[in-house]
């Protein structure tokens, strides 16, 4: 394979896209699934792996946009059994964005934490009822990760099993 040849390079635009749409899940300001799509789109858009490269996009949307639901719809139906208001989790967001630019690499949980706490504390003036919220809202968050990061590895395995059957 040669990276002359354009077969060979949008295959790497698109393992690249991929890369790095995995890496999304935990680097804070990467899309995610849309990376991991996109790269997709790319090989079966500019590729001429035949008629079955518009398969493998179809299953890879299908893929995506579940992924994309499901990421927000599971977490927050736990978070709404475990009584965790919906003014906590925007306060957590919008301190979590504002700790994102204010303290370098780690200001998106620290915020994201600090607000869940800080609006739990004001909600229920305790630090002992303060924190359990605090706790489902992290494994909230851990939650709607895996649940990203298993369907761009989906998507990855759709486009790898797309590559070899071409």
């Amino acid at each position: 394979m040669s990276l002359t040849d354009s077969q060979a390079v949008v295959s790497i635009v698109a393992a690249l896209a991929i890369l790095a749409g995995l890496a999304g899940v935990i680097v804070p300001g990467l899309p995610a699934l849309p990376l991991c799509w996109g790269g997709v789109l790319v090989w079966a858009v500019f590729g001429t792996a035949g008629a079955g490269r518009w398969l493998v996009l179809a299953a890879a949307t299908v893929v995506a946009v579940a992924g994309a639901v499901v990421k927000y719809l599971w977490p927050g139906r736990n978070l709404r059994n475990a009584g965790v208001p919906t003014s906590s989790l925007l306060a957590g967001g919008v301190l979590g964005l504002v700790g994102f630019f204010v303290i370098p690499v780690v200001g998106l949980v620290v915020g994201f934490v600090g607000g869940i706490w800080g609006a739990e504390r004001l909600r229920l003036g305790s630090n002992q009822l303060a924190w359990p919220s605090t706790v489902h809202a992290l494994k909230a968050a851990g939650l709607s990760m895996l649940v990203e990061f298993l369907a761009g590895l989906v998507i990855a395995v759709l486009w790898v099993g797309g590559l070899i059957l071409a």
